[in-house]
């Protein structure tokens, strides 16, 4: 199965696009070629970009917040496991206290960095790192492995806070939702969303191996998915038959 989701909400969107890039960061940086780690700064420098958000790290704390409380609500429930609901809880705290008590936006010591905001400064120009633009950083490159990870471990670890709430909070988004099989009539599928309830998150899942391709769309009122495939013309097209598929909305 192939699972794609898509954020009902712009906030959502930013959480996932973070934790897209910290994964893809957390795989760069336990490899030990240089262009491994070159493409790892590439993505740090990304999620700075990203989380120069200002509203970001209150709205962090903000859902972290309202999970905590709503999970207490549940607090005496013969169906809810106590131990495990103290465990989420707790890592809920964790994340809060840690994320609360840095001081300025995630990744703020990075910025008084000026070795690596030269390298920022012309990372994005095409071929605008090469040996004659930054030979110090050139000469970092042919460092060996293990020291250009320490480095890294070092550079990232300022973002560790943002990174374990921004998985914590999607993880719980995720538990939310329960999947339901649906039909595509002719390719294409609508639901209307009930009111009074806030959905965050469509998780759609397909079969693999039917080569289909979703084209979502949603709002507070109505999601949308259009199941298409690559036809001879390398081009998406609406398939015709009737298909059956996984869809979960998160609250």
């Amino acid at each position: 199965m192939i699972l794609y989701e898509y954020p009902l909400h712009e906030r959502i969107r930013t959480y996932l696009r973070l934790e897209h890039l910290f994964l893809r960061l957390r795989q760069l940086v336990i490899r030990v070629d240089a262009l491994d780690h070159h493409f790892a700064l590439v993505t740090l420098f990304e999620i700075m970009d990203v989380a120069a958000r200002a509203d970001l790290k209150a709205d962090l704390l903000k859902d972290l917040d309202k999970q905590k409380h709503l999970l207490d609500s549940f607090r005496g429930n013969p169906a809810i496991a106590e131990t495990v609901l103290d465990k989420v809880i707790a890592d809920i705290d964790q994340c809060y206290t840690a994320l609360n008590t840095q001081q300025g936006k995630a990744g703020q010591p990075l910025t008084e960095n000026d070795w690596l905001m030269s390298i920022r400064s012309r990372i994005s120009i095409p071929g605008g790192t090469c040996e004659f633009d930054l030979p110090s950083y050139y000469a970092w490159q042919h460092k060996p492995g293990s020291s250009r990870q320490a480095d890294l471990h070092q550079w990232t670890s300022s973002l560790g806070a943002l990174s374990d709430a921004v998985q914590l909070l999607l993880k719980l988004l995720r538990d939310s939702g329960s999947p339901q099989k649906v039909i595509a009539n002719g390719g294409q599928f609508q639901q209307s969303l009930p009111q009074g309830r806030t959905f965050l998150l469509l998780r759609v899942a397909l079969d693999a191996a039917q080569a289909l391709i979703p084209e979502i769309s949603g709002n507070r009122l109505m999601v949308s998915v259009r199941l298409m495939q690559l036809g001879e013309d390398q081009r998406p097209h609406l398939v015709d038959d009737d298909v059956a598929f996984e869809l979960a909305l998160c609250s």
